[in-house]
């Protein structure tokens, strides 16, 4: 028997993944929450086999939440369940450890099976996506200690800075609060040494502009 936790602001959602769920003879839903900080320490308490999760929670990311249940509860596994189609929320799903990715037009049997293969410890990314997206990371750190000491979510929004994002348009497309994205801000323009965005923007395009093996 499966154990499952949900995690979505609207309980119409949430009722409605508990009851096709329910039905089926080794899945079971455990608990469920609507919020970042209602979740975490009932995913604790409860240690389900899987989480399904929202991209965009009212008090936070869905992808936040999936890293730090990855990281507290190696054996929990998250699978994220979102209206949004596009690749920067893909890429956040990678970057977050998430082990699938579908979208809430998805149906009902294809829901089930991610389930259980996500459950019975299958990744349903596609390995190439997943390489990519660390390269994409990697690419920005190479050879430069001060992109180094930035973690992946700090990286992923000084690319968007650099592609010309406001906070809140960054926090719209990883589905992050704005007054989150400005504390990300905050601590890597610290980390990098610099007072303004802008010279982080800079910085991060001088960067990918320069040929591997010429970055200082």
């Amino acid at each position: 028997m499966l154990r499952i936790f949900l995690v979505d602001d609207h309980e119409v959602v949430r009722r409605g993944l508990a009851d096709l769920l329910e039905v089926q003879q080794d899945l079971t839903v455990i608990g469920e929450a609507s919020t970042c900080r209602e979740a975490a320490p009932r995913i604790a308490a409860t240690m389900p086999d899987v989480v399904i999760l929202d991209v965009r929670l009212p008090d936070g990311s869905g992808i936040d939440l999936c890293r730090q249940i990855r990281q507290d509860h190696p054996s929990v596994r998250c699978l994220m369940l979102t209206a949004y189609d596009d690749d920067e929320a893909l890429f956040a799903a990678i970057v977050g450890d998430a082990a699938g990715y579908l979208l809430k037009s998805v149906r009902t049997a294809e829901l089930v099976d991610a389930v259980r293969a996500v459950g019975q410890g299958r990744r349903l990314l596609d390995p190439s996506l997943v390489q990519q997206a660390h390269r994409r990371v990697s690419d920005a750190v190479e050879d430069d200690p001060r992109f180094g000491s930035l973690n992946l979510r700090e990286k992923q929004i000084l690319a968007l800075i650099a592609d010309g994002l406001t906070n809140r348009q960054i926090g719209d497309r990883l589905g992050l609060a704005e007054k989150t994205v400005k504390n990300y801000v905050s601590s890597l323009l610290s980390k990098l040494g610099l007072e303004r965005r802008t010279q982080a923007a800079i910085l991060q395009v001088e960067h990918a502009a320069r040929p591997a093996g010429t970055r200082p």
